[in-house]
């Protein structure tokens, strides 16, 4: 074993015991306590096994996972021990990553805008993988870190980005220039790197930005730059209820790849799953804290009818500053489920959702029909582990979500049999044709040969 994970980091829990079980003990134990802050309850089986399948569809793609993404501790130091690397954004997140271990080599400076104190920064940690996209920050990297190896960050000039003001990366034109301005700095350019996004479900997308990197490529070899890794960003989806997708698009970054970078070409390649990796890993629960009552004008309807309906307006123990903040990524909210079962002749309103009252309007949600709920009553929302765990900048004084990590004992002998070490116990390897996740709807099971080296490409 690598070391960055042990039993410690999480709770075991044997075949059969769900997530939905472990909500269930924590809430009753909350609940004596009248205690009403939110908490995550994460099934690191359900990592393990997003894992094996990324290596199984890409099995030429090394993946970097985004910190950014989900930077909770448990996650790491799982991913770590799977042997993944970490794309980082800012000096903050290369020090979570490199303060479980995780070598320099495993780490990519991503981001195309970087702090010059933060350059310096992993210039001293021996962080040397960057991005790039434009001449200011490639002087930038010159001055502060001139043993750096960066990505140039391109974009793909045909496909239309989602949101054009919120785009990374260089366009065609202007990347014989960017190159050549590197070679005139001294800078070293080892790759390409690109981000498709939600464009990654268009079916064309992947091979037309494979095939704008191989040209950039080419001018970069032709200038004298060491050309050996490209990035192909993230993407990938990360919910159950897409889980075809993967090897959907799977199928066409291979073909892309196979006929721009075959194998034996001398290019890595790596990517940046990171919704993939987390969402559906993650529940979360959240407790009503406070509710509002307006009553709802039917036209037409007498005095009496008009008083029995109503529109409701719950407010919850967390909000878009906290737990909810992936809504301000584009993120739909998941629609809730009720801890408690609604008695059959209960009455359903109109409801909205809101965090805790505050100076700021804290919008979770509105136009759901929800039965008659109360105060102290708790929600579930799953696939809620993608940009839920707030950065410390975010302007909120709520204290920030604690997370239950769990495992089930399949999952964690996957774990050790990954690394090559066996099992502790009596098991061989066809425990691992078992359900790897605790998720109570969890049917899938994996049989893949263990065997992955580290992420590192520098």
């Amino acid at each position: 074993m690598n070391g960055y994970l042990n039993e410690s980091n999480f709770l075991m829990v044997e075949e059969g015991f769900t997530t939905r079980d472990l909500l269930e003990n924590l809430l009753g134990e909350l609940c004596q306590e009248s205690h009403q802050q939110a908490f995550f309850v994460a099934d690191l089986g359900d990592i393990v096994k997003k894992h094996l399948r990324f290596l199984k569809a890409l099995p030429r793609v090394k993946p970097y996972f985004p910190v950014k993404c989900n930077g909770s501790e448990g996650v790491i130091r799982l991913l770590a021990e799977l042997g993944a690397g970490f794309a980082c954004a800012n000096k903050a997140e290369i020090t979570r990553v490199q303060g479980i271990g995780v070598p320099a080599d495993r780490i990519f400076y991503s981001s195309p805008c970087k702090q010059v104190a933060h350059i310096r920064y992993a210039a001293a940690h021996g962080v040397r993988l960057m991005a790039f996209d434009n001449e200011v920050e490639l002087s930038k990297v010159a001055r502060s870190h001139p043993r750096a190896r960066m990505l140039l960050g391109i974009t793909a000039d045909s496909i239309p980005p989602a949101h054009p003001s919120m785009t990374f990366g260089t366009t065609l034109k202007s990347c014989r220039h960017l190159l050549e301005t590197a070679k005139e700095q001294a800078v070293e350019v080892v790759g390409i790197s690109f981000h498709l996004g939600s464009r990654g479900l268009e079916p064309q997308a992947w091979a037309q930005a494979v095939a704008t990197a191989q040209l950039v490529f080419d001018m970069g070899t032709e200038l004298g730059h060491p050309m050996h890794l490209l990035d192909i960003g993230g993407g990938f989806p990360g919910t159950e209820d897409t889980r075809a997708l993967l090897e959907e698009m799977a199928a066409g970054i291979n073909s892309a790849l196979d006929l721009y970078f075959p194998e034996g070409s001398g290019v890595d390649i790596v990517a940046r799953p990171g919704r993939y990796y987390v969402t559906s890993a993650f529940t979360l629960a959240v407790s009503i804290t406070a509710l509002e009552e307006t009553p709802m004008e039917q036209p037409g309807s007498d005095e009496e009818e008009c008083g029995s309906k109503k529109s409701l307006v719950y407010h919850l123990s967390d909000g878009i500053y906290g737990a909810f903040s992936c809504l301000l990524f584009d993120s739909p909210c998941p629609r809730p489920r009720l801890h408690k079962r609604p008695c059959p002749e209960q009455p359903w309103h109109s409801s909205s959702l809101r965090g805790p009252p505050g100076p700021g309007e804290d919008r979770i949600a509105d136009g759901l029909e929800l039965p008659q709920l109360h105060v102290g009553d708790w929600l579930l929302f799953g696939n809620m582990g993608a940009y839920s765990m707030p950065s410390s900048s975010l302007l909120t004084a709520a204290p920030q979500a604690r997370v239950t990590y769990a495992m089930s004992r399949v999952a964690w002998k996957a774990v050790q049999l990954f690394q090559g070490k066996p099992p502790q116990a009596e098991d061989d390897r066809e425990s691992l044709c078992m359900p790897l996740s605790c998720g109570w709807e969890m049917a899938e099971t994996l049989c893949v040969t263990p065997v992955f080296a580290p992420a590192g490409i520098i």
